[in-house]
């Protein structure tokens, strides 16, 4: 009998109103490195870490006046946040951020 070498992923689940976030790298947000005016960027420019990506898992929301407020954003979802309102996890080689539903300042649709 063979043995299953199939690598099982483990899940990230967020609690309370914290999201689990894939963020996308630069050059998926800019396809190159100049900007829209067509002004190429230097490259310590450009490494700077994106603050844009796509939601993997939500928590259950918050706790306020003893009623659960559900997240607003969904798994799925592309968002612009803050890039200073997050921590870095890494799971399977991949860096991903966990961050509170308050530094989510957009949905991109």
């Amino acid at each position: 009998m063979q043995k299953n070498n199939i690598k099982t992923k483990a899940q990230i689940k967020p609690f309370g109103d914290r999201v689990l976030v894939q963020p996308f790298t630069e050059d998926q947000i800019k396809g190159d490195k100049s900007n829209h005016y067509g002004i190429v960027l230097p490259d310590s420019v450009s490494k700077e870490k994106s603050a844009q990506g796509k939601v993997l898992a939500i928590g259950e929301g918050k706790w306020v006046d003893g009623k659960l407020v559900p997240i607003r954003i969904k798994v799925g979802d592309i968002v612009i946040f803050s890039k200073y309102g997050y921590d870095e996890v890494e799971h399977n080689d991949e860096e991903l951020y966990l961050l509170k539903e308050e530094n989510i300042l957009a949905i991109i649709k």
